[in-house]
């Protein structure tokens, strides 16, 4: 179990979001600010692409480093919609990444909230391996939450595990 090192998503918090969740201690957490896409900039219209995903945009990005991992815990938002459905959620969510394999969907709670999960592996052209994924998905009145948890490889992803499990349990609406 992870140690528990402070909150995000309420107001003043360095992410602001319509969740709220502890955060494992050491892990810092930043957020994400991308101009929108613009045909005139090739740059932003790249960070742009970089930070959309299915249906939902980056919002913040909990860096492990501190923590001694290599990897994140990303947090995606969408905006409020018919089609907010946890588990359609996260089918976009992977659908959107052409390396994406053997995914495995579940109805889960997330804090008591209904929830879906999705365990997937994608391949690492660095590592020339498959490495694992997984992310949960929440409804809000403001719109999905998908919480995401990579790493550098999957010894990597193994090591955070108990940081994604912490932000599952302990998640409750904004």
């Amino acid at each position: 179990m992870a140690e528990k090192g402070g909150r995000l998503g309420g107001a003043g918090s360095a992410c602001e979001l319509p969740v709220t969740f502890d955060l494992a201690a050491a892990w810092k957490p930043k957020k994400i600010e991308v101009e929108p896409a613009d045909e005139e900039n090739p740059l932003a219209e790249a960070l742009a692409d970089l930070t959309e995903q299915g249906t939902v945009r980056m919002a913040c990005e909990i860096d492990a480093k501190p923590a001694g991992n290599i990897g994140f815990l990303r947090v995606w938002r969408g905006d409020a919609s018919d089609r907010d459905d946890p588990g359609a959620v996260l089918k976009a969510f992977t659908a959107d990444d052409p390396e994406t394999k053997k995914a495995t969907y579940t109805r889960v709670e997330a804090g008591g909230l209904p929830a879906a999960e999705v365990e997937y592996t994608v391949y690492s052209e660095l590592l020339e391996e498959e490495k694992r994924q997984r992310a949960f998905a929440v409804s809000t009145p403001d719109g999905p939450v998908v919480v995401h948890l990579g790493g550098m490889d999957t010894a990597e992803h193994t090591a955070m595990l108990p940081a994604y499990e912490l932000a599952k349990r302990s998640l409750k609406l904004g």
